[in-house]
């Protein structure tokens, strides 16, 4: 179940839509194994990239700008209207990336860092980096708990096992541009998010055209797939 608070209704979406998935900090396309085939099964063509901000190389420092150039060029390869679902991070990159890529018709922020021009996710939150000789940020303490609380133990070790180092340079990049100004959006907040608190996701929330709510933890892909799904299906339906 989910629910929905909004300001506008959008066009009806027919034939095929497509759907470009990006992932958040640490993470990789594989994240979205199970979302892939509850979209599919609703008639969704389904896309992903994997951001070069995440890695397992050494002193690797790509930034949040080459993660937006990355999605800019997977969304220049699409014919047509695009969704993007940005999950967490992935929302820094898809919202500088989106504000030049005419065909995306819609933003979908899952529990999402829906910033503004000049923002980056350092600023935001008030933080500072930690200095790191190979220019990485390891994964975070507890990540089970914090990322995957509401999977089984076996399936958050899985999933824990395949998270990788991110740059410091993707959390510290601004942003130059900022997609939801003039790209339809939406907010889903995570109500069990031990990673992000629930209530600066509403904040952020407060910036697109519809928020909607989800009963899961960080990571609903993994938790309740076909109920994100469905919610991705019945925005665009309405």
């Amino acid at each position: 179940m989910f629910l929905f608070e909004g300001r506008f209704m959008t066009t009806a979406v027919h034939g095929n839509p497509t759907i470009l998935l990006v992932h958040g900090a640490w993470h990789g396309a594989w994240c979205w194994d199970k979302l892939v085939p509850a979209l599919n099964a609703r008639g969704w063509h389904t896309l992903t990239v994997d951001l070069p901000s995440a890695s397992t190389g050494s002193n690797e420092t790509a930034g949040m700008y080459d993660d937006a150039q990355v999605i800019r060029a997977r969304l220049g390869e699409i014919d047509g209207p695009v969704t993007v679902l940005a999950h967490s991070y992935g929302g820094v990159p898809v919202t500088e990336a989106a504000a030049s890529a005419p065909n995306v018709s819609r933003i979908l922020y899952l529990a999402g860092f829906q910033l503004d021009e000049g923002a980056s996710l350092v600023s935001e939150s008030g933080g500072e980096l930690p200095s790191s000789d190979t220019g990485t940020l390891p994964v975070p303490d507890n990540p089970a708990k914090a990322l995957f609380s509401d999977i089984t133990a076996e399936e958050a070790d899985r999933a824990v096992q395949r998270l990788v180092p991110q740059s410091i340079r993707s959390f510290s990049e601004p942003l130059t541009a900022a997609a939801w100004k003039t790209v339809s959006s939406r907010y889903i907040v995570c109500e069990h998010d031990e990673m992000l608190p629930p209530a600066y996701q509403e904040s952020m929330g407060k910036r697109a055209g519809r928020l909607y709510r989800l009963p899961s933890g960080h990571s609903p892909f993994l938790s309740m797939a076909t109920d994100l799904a469905e919610l991705i299906t019945a925005d665009a339906d309405s």
